[in-house]
């Protein structure tokens, strides 16, 4: 065992960091997106409700074409693996859409026709590079690996944020075409040296496919949901409503950031849409160390305790409106989201009762966090409409705490379970 240990720590860390190379350069679209989007929506729009829908769009999407993208590439037999022809032929194509964005923006039905069809494209893959973490890693060591693709998405946050400082006042154009050509070196890397059909996950599919050739070789999406929904334990379909309330929160908080930095706090488009840029060292500096709490005090406690952590830094944020008060709300929320967003997939990963629905499962996860990131921006816009800018962070706390309850109910449930087999 000793002789084989090494090298297969050495592939789970190759695939981990080649994995957070693929999120970054997504993510990196995503967060300008979030970021520089609203402003160019802004310039033909008033209403913030209508604003947070339209930048939900993606997310609305997202919950129809990830699922089913998920579930198509746990089905796929290639020589190449089961993800990698999909990410090959989706980057390329969302990079090059992302480019279009700010040369369509002087006409409102370009611009959002171009909006939705990147949308659906990135949202396209964007489960499918995730997959390749329980593909490869085994799953007592997956929170970490997955702390290391949330810290490559963290990163992305200081690149947007940086772009929005330094460039995209003078230079919209060239601002877009920054993330386009990291998406697509990221997957020139990725093409070249990952092939997932040596994974762990696709032999172990493989296997399952050989034992049960009478069964399909990827359960339907339908199959997959109708037996989280009908299992007594409610702990995964509970798990999937905490995903939606707290992805909710966490992207109206992240969407609305730069109106709310013009609005209420009187900012250029600029400098609000770099209001973020610390909060993205801070869930850098928290992620990996949120892992290591999971392995200790477990998962559900520790994002119970970051969600909480998240919800307060909102309130004190509204209590303490100005720049300097906002970008500490923002820095000190970010490391309680990381405890979220490190470990939930983790948790929904690590109750997949088979090798052959991870990529479904990571699927769902995006379909709870895009169901939230459409809701969210929405909702909270909403409600900025009725009671004023000023009071937005507040908004999206109540939002989170709904979250932290249902997680709450989540390791009850576990817990009960546990004692149950314990007797």
């Amino acid at each position: 065992m000793s002789t084989t240990a090494p090298p297969v720590r050495h592939a789970q860390t190759r695939i981990t960091l080649l994995v957070a190379l693929a999120v970054f350069a997504q993510e990196s679209t995503w967060n300008f997106y979030d970021a520089q989007v609203p402003p160019l929506l802004r310039e033909h729009i008033t209403s913030a409700a209508l604003v947070g829908f339209l930048m939900g769009m993606d997310n609305l999407l997202g919950v129809f074409v990830q699922p089913w993208l998920g579930n198509r590439s746990d089905g796929t037999r290639t020589s190449w693996g089961r993800r990698m022809p999909y990410l090959v032929v989706g980057m390329p194509v969302a990079a090059l859409l992302f480019l279009v964005l700010p040369h369509v923006a002087a006409s409102l039905p370009l611009l959002v026709a171009v909006m939705f069809c990147y949308a659906l494209v990135a949202n396209a893959f964007k489960p499918i590079a995730e997959s390749l973490v329980p593909d490869f890693v085994a799953p007592e060591k997956r929170s970490r690996a997955n702390a290391a693709v949330k810290i490559a998405s963290s990163l992305t946050v200081i690149v947007a944020a940086l772009i929005s400082i330094l460039v995209v006042d003078e230079h919209p154009g060239i601002a877009f075409a920054i993330p386009s050509a990291l998406m697509l070196v990221s997957i020139v890397v990725l093409g070249l040296t990952v092939r997932d059909s040596r994974s762990p996950g696709y032999q172990a599919a493989l296997a399952e496919d050989a034992a049960d050739a009478a069964a399909p070789a990827r359960p339907g999406v339908r199959r997959v949901v109708l037996d989280i929904v009908r299992d007594p334990d409610r702990s995964r379909l509970l798990m999937m409503v905490a995903i939606l309330l707290f992805g909710s929160a966490w992207s109206a908080s992240r969407a609305l950031a730069t109106p709310y930095g013009m609005e209420a706090l009187g900012l250029s488009r600029g400098d609000a849409g770099g209001l973020l840029l610390p909060s993205g060292v801070a869930f850098l500096l928290a992620a990996y160390p949120t892992a290591l709490l999971a392995e200790r005090i477990g998962r559900l406690r520790t994002m119970m305790i970051g969600m909480s952590l998240f919800a307060a830094a909102m309130v004190v944020g509204t209590v303490a409106q100005t720049p300097a008060g906002t970008v500490v709300a923002f820095c000190v929320g970010a490391a309680g989201a990381a405890a979220f967003l490190v470990n939930a997939v983790v948790v929904l990963w690590n109750l997949a009762p088979s090798a052959r629905v991870m990529g479904t499962y990571a699927g769902l996860y995006a379909v709870g966090w895009a169901g939230g990131g459409f809701v969210g921006p929405a909702l909270v816009g909403g409600m900025v409409d009725l009671t004023g800018w000023t009071l937005m962070l507040l908004d999206v706390a109540v939002v989170a705490v709904l979250g932290v309850l249902a997680v709450a109910r989540v390791e009850a449930l576990q817990r009960r379970t546990d004692t149950a087999k314990a007797v």
